[in-house]
């Protein structure tokens, strides 16, 4: 019999082994199940630009024909829309509130930007100004008791994240509260009611969170302004570096952070990209908006910190859902819609935007002398190219979204006349 047991034994282990080597997948199959442990917001969420936006998990209306998915989305919220007439193709959890990291700095510029015209005015940086960036933040390298231009600190926060120009452009336009405050302000005349604002630059702070759906509808307004089309498709640019004394001022290149405009390792650049903006911190992890187009159909897609340990997975999940919705134009049903600011809504009902005039305070003043100057109808957008202050490169695939006629006529914000 021991003979006997130890043949039956010997039999058993060489099947398991057999097994276990011609199958080895426990380990991925657990992998495999890791999304369903990701966690999934806990309270109520909005239910602004329509009630499918509000329900916990990904809300899609595939029609004939209609591409599924990509697989192995791992991106705690997302959403896919429709730029120019705000239709969401798709989304995933659209108003869960989050960590927004540098993303917030599309609502920064959009409500920033504006105010500071014009673009070749110069400003002596301050070591107090510099003083309140946050360890370990993201920098282009501004120096204290160096001139930069308006255009040069853009360039440094589009290209480079750079809190350091953030804070800079922040003190120019009345101190960082001030900011803070008007960016508040603007994102809920934008309905943009997820977002609380502590930081302009998006740095971790306590309470500050925005939602995937407020990130593309901040993403959505600043593509209205000319500059900030430029600066957010810009791929390269020369930046000021320190002065030494007795020499010409040297300039160094600066390269955008957006690795579906400039490509990296694993990452091709997306054809028809032309911004907009990536962040990451320790608490938000990685969040990405962009825009690009496709035969003349212009998309939108927010991804917010994926857990996939693969690299640079916020790019890829965002070019997937970027490629899923060329594909699925026209063969879905819309499960919501980008909501147009207050305003707007205000002005299409022949009805003033209650205080509009003190919300907006001197930003409005800014983007309504802008708008005189230029006319909201006016075809005549300049390029990137002729941006003075500086060269820029532009992704020629982007060109198309930062030259044609903006702004959309149902997204002008309606400015109190003055």
């Amino acid at each position: 019999m021991p003979a006997l047991k130890k043949t039956v034994m010997t039999v058993i282990s060489a099947a398991l082994l057999s097994v276990c080597v011609a199958n080895p997948s426990g380990a991925v199959a657990a992998k495999d199940k890791t999304n369903d442990k990701q966690p999934t917001p806990t309270g109520q969420m909005s239910t602004v630009g329509g009630k499918r936006l509000g329900d916990v998990g990904t809300q899609v209306d595939l029609g004939p024909g209609a591409p599924v998915l990509p697989k192995d989305l791992s991106g705690r919220s997302w959403i896919v829309a429709d730029a120019e007439n705000g239709e969401v193709l798709a989304s995933h959890n659209a108003h869960w509130r989050l960590p927004p990291a540098s993303t917030l700095k599309m609502l920064f510029a959009d409500t920033v930007l504006p105010a500071l015209q014009p673009k070749t005015l110069t400003h002596l940086v301050t070591e107090e100004e510099l003083a309140g960036v946050g360890e370990g933040s993201s920098l282009v390298g501004v120096k204290e008791d160096h001139t930069y231009t308006v255009h040069d600190l853009w360039l440094g926060v589009f290209l480079r994240s750079g809190n350091d120009a953030v804070h800079v452009l922040s003190e120019m336009y009345g101190g960082v509260p001030a900011t803070v405050s008007a960016m508040q302000r603007h994102a809920e005349e934008l309905q943009a009611l997820d977002t609380t604002v502590v930081s302009p630059d998006g740095y971790d702070a306590p309470n500050q969170v925005s939602s995937a759906y407020d990130l593309t509808l901040f993403a959505r307004s600043g593509m209205q302004k000319a500059d900030f089309r430029e600066y957010a498709a810009t791929a390269t640019a020369e930046f000021p570096g320190e002065k030494k004394k007795g020499k010409k001022r040297e300039t160094f290149e600066i390269q955008n952070t957006n690795r579906l405009i400039t490509g990296d390792l694993g990452v091709d650049p997306y054809k028809g990209i032309a911004g907009v903006k990536n962040g990451y911190t320790t608490h938000a992890g990685n969040t990405f908006t962009g825009i690009a187009e496709r035969d003349g159909k212009v998309l939108l897609v927010t991804v917010m910190n994926p857990s996939s340990e693969e690299s640079h997975a916020v790019y890829k999940e965002a070019a997937g859902l970027l490629d899923w919705g060329f594909a699925a134009d026209g063969k879905v049903t819309p499960v919501g819609e980008l909501v147009p600011p207050k305003s707007a809504v205000a002005a299409k009902g022949s009805q003033p935007a209650a205080g509009a005039d003190k919300a907006e305070g001197k930003e409005h003043a800014a983007a309504s002398a802008a708008a005189a100057g230029s006319g909201s109808g006016s075809g005549g957008i300049r390029t990137a190219l002729s941006i003075a202050g500086g060269a820029l490169v532009v992704l020629a695939a982007g060109v198309f979204l930062v030259n044609r006629r903006w702004p959309l006529p149902d997204l002008v914000r309606r400015l109190p006349r003055r």
